[in-house]
């Protein structure tokens, strides 16, 4: 049980991700000041109701991205407010449709950018590489984390075949918004059976138009899917977006490992 004075985190899925998040939210707006020594982790663990084993993690995510450095002897401290700090997760974004419509949007033009190039430089390997995964895709069931992680396969492996390891590299930061987001839309779309046939069709018409080389079909094809998937959250009926806003709503909080 936690302290009463204890400040508990209301627990999603990563309760790592979540203190980081508000360690760097009480950094940036000057709470935590440059150079500030930090509590101790048991002192950080009663403070938030979470194990020492969270706060080490999210202590190692921020000095990850330079927020914090470690002093031997000293402790851990804020980064000097010269230090800038890498682009990273923010977990606290998908917190309603309006959030999850936004990463769909950042898709888009992404997503088209990709195709295209993919198209461009397409080979017989390449090929067989995209229809595998899209096969894999069309073969997972419409629920669950399988059908997430198979939907970021397919994607993925059109950005390898663009021979740009960046592209590859800014769709792997944004799946860990993806996943989520992904979550919501793919539950919306097994809710109505019109919707999942519309999307094999769409996933098969980007595979489809990049394998045979044809960038302007593909650009096309990838940025129709990306329209239709926020206009399928948009017009979603009253009970599927109320399922889908429960989905957005973190679960209660818990002590956790």
């Amino acid at each position: 049980m936690p302290p009463e004075n204890a400040e508990p985190l209301q627990a999603p899925q990563r309760l790592t991700d979540r203190l980081a998040a508000l360690l760097m939210q009480r950094i940036e707006s000057g709470e935590l000041a440059p150079d500030q020594r930090l509590p101790t982790e048991q002192r950080l663990s009663e403070q938030f109701g979470v194990s020492r084993t969270v706060v080490r993690e999210a202590i190692s995510q921020l000095k990850s991205i330079g927020l914090l450095t470690s002093r031997q002897g000293a402790g851990v401290f804020v980064a000097p407010s010269h230090q800038a700090r890498a682009l990273a997760f923010d977990p606290t974004v998908l917190h309603s449709m309006e959030a999850v419509l936004q990463v769909v949007e950042v898709r888009r033009g992404l997503e088209a950018d990709v195709a295209e190039l993919a198209a461009r430089r397409i080979t017989p390997e390449k090929a067989r590489v995209i229809m595998d995964a899209l096969a894999e895709l069309e073969a997972c069931p419409a629920l669950g984390a399988q059908g997430v992680e198979a939907d970021l396969r397919f994607h993925r492996s059109i950005a390898r075949a663009t021979d740009n390891p960046h592209y590859e590299r800014l769709l792997g930061f944004l799946e860990q918004y993806q996943r989520d987001a992904m979550r919501v839309t793919r539950t919306n779309e097994s809710l109505d059976n019109g919707y999942m046939v519309q999307v094999h069709v769409e996933h098969r018409a980007i595979a489809e138009a990049v394998t045979r080389g044809d960038a302007a079909a593909a650009r096309d094809a990838a940025m129709r899917h990306m329209v239709n998937a926020a206009d399928r959250i948009e017009n979603a009926t009253p009970p599927i977006r109320r399922a889908l806003d429960a989905l957005l709503k973190p679960p209660s909080s818990s002590r956790t490992e």
